[in-house]
């Protein structure tokens, strides 16, 4: 894909997420010729087009229609520093913005992923905006300490990337990370993985999963892999699933199941990505998402599952990282979707498989500390109705906290709604 295509696309998904504004922010790619392809200057985030697009020649010629972004000087000197960075992504999405004016390096052990896109985060002091001085400040933080993300003091965030997709990613798991902390703290202390922790994650990634040869793709099997996919960009879309993490599966035939693989974006990811799990096996070429195995146990469980989905949602991810209990009885008709929903430890679901499947049969919902929420249904759309009521409950008692200690109803009126709607 050409640079002024994958500028365009990356700048419309970024201002479409709220993670920067109408005159806010650019983007820029390296090329091989050495020619840095950047957003415009002055021009609407919200309908550019790749005529848009501006070219700064190596010999420092300008081709298109507009000016460059005025913060042309610092993508060129992180570049002219750092040759292994080829795409560069700068925006002042509100919880990064957050950390720069309190001028505090944000902790990416948050969830056990974000850590090793991210890697560590740099911090650059104040400059002032298309300043020659702000781009020496900057490269000196990305050239001196290998840093491919940097706070900017009082600014918002620059990150790097082997090419646009690597930068984007590491910028929209960052602002996860912000936004995260800024709500977890609303609700009590943020609790930090050691490094112990994020490397057994890495551990517990599947490495040698058996495969199957002769795959076989009838009529219902490719729907489901359809509605899968419309439901992974559904979640995107809204705010429920970033693109480094986000697993959906479906029960296919009878214990076989479909499942998202490993490192495709999930903004991107389509229906021939999907990977078939056949008798524990995965279809050949496919690498299935690092939870198959208990996704594979639960469907064995429980028989009245036929659709998970595991993500990481703002606020659900806020009582996962502080320990606060995820009060479903503050609101009844999330207690009538969800019922109560447990929290547990950050490891388990790879330690105690078994134990963990077993929730399910009276669980509907399940947080697990520093990791993710694991929701299941019958239908894959019903599945996902109860993310979309939990993560809205979960940002309602973010939001209460603000205002004052909840209150939640009790135990008798909670025995009237299971019998007033016939919940088991």
């Amino acid at each position: 894909m050409h640079p002024v295509e994958q500028i365009n696309i990356i700048i419309g998904r970024i201002y479409r997420s709220g993670m920067t504004t109408t005159s806010g922010g650019n983007i820029s790619i390296k090329d091989t010729n050495g020619d840095i392809w950047i957003t415009p200057s002055g021009v609407d985030k919200g309908n550019l087009t790749t005529n848009d697009i501006m070219c700064v020649k190596q010999d420092g010629t300008i081709v298109g229609p507009h000016k460059p972004s005025s913060e042309f000087p610092f993508h060129k000197a992180i570049y002219n520093s750092r040759p292994d960075i080829t795409a560069i992504i700068h925006a002042h999405p509100p919880a990064l913005v957050a950390f720069s004016i309190a001028r505090i390096v944000p902790d990416t052990k948050l969830v056990p992923q974000s850590h090793n896109i991210i890697g560590d985060v740099g911090f650059a002091p104040y400059g002032t905006p298309g300043s020659e001085d702000l781009g020496k400040k900057i490269a000196k933080e990305f050239l001196n300490k290998n840093y491919k993300a940097v706070i900017m003091e009082n600014h918002g965030v620059v990150l790097g990337g082997s090419d646009m997709m690597d930068a984007y990613q590491r910028f929209e798991t960052l602002e996860f990370c912000c936004r995260t902390i800024v709500n977890a703290g609303k609700l009590g202390e943020v609790k930090y993985l050691t490094d112990e922790q994020v490397q057994s994650y890495v551990n517990h990634i599947p490495k040698n999963i058996s495969h199957f040869m002769d795959v076989d793709y009838p009529s219902d099997e490719r729907v489901l892999r359809t509605e899968m996919v419309k439901i992974i960009r559904r979640a995107c879309d809204q705010g429920m699933m970033i693109s480094t993490y986000g697993t959906v599966s479906a029960r296919w035939n009878e214990n076989d199941f479909l499942i998202t693989p490993r490192n495709v974006a999930r903004w991107d990811i389509m229906p021939s990505d999907i990977v078939q799990i056949k008798n524990g096996m995965a279809e050949a070429g496919k690498t299935p998402s690092r939870s198959v195995a208990l996704h594979q146990r639960i469907y064995q469980l429980n028989p009245h599952i036929n659709s998970i989905i595991c993500t990481q949602p703002i606020n659900l991810m806020a009582h996962a990282v502080s320990g606060s209990k995820f009060d479903v009885r503050t609101i009844p008709e999330s207690w009538i979707f969800l019922q109560d929903v447990p929290s547990i430890p950050f490891g388990l679901i790879y330690n105690e498989i078994e134990n963990v499947a077993k929730m399910f049969q009276e669980n509907r919902v399940i947080l697990v500390e520093n990791d993710s929420v694991f929701v299941t249904g019958d239908k894959l759309l019903n599945t996902f109705d109860f993310l979309e009521v939990a993560e809205f409950s979960a940002n309602s008692l973010v939001m209460a906290s603000a205002i004052g200690p909840l209150k939640p109803i009790g135990d008798k009126e909670i025995e009237d709604l299971r019998i007033a709607f016939n919940v088991q």
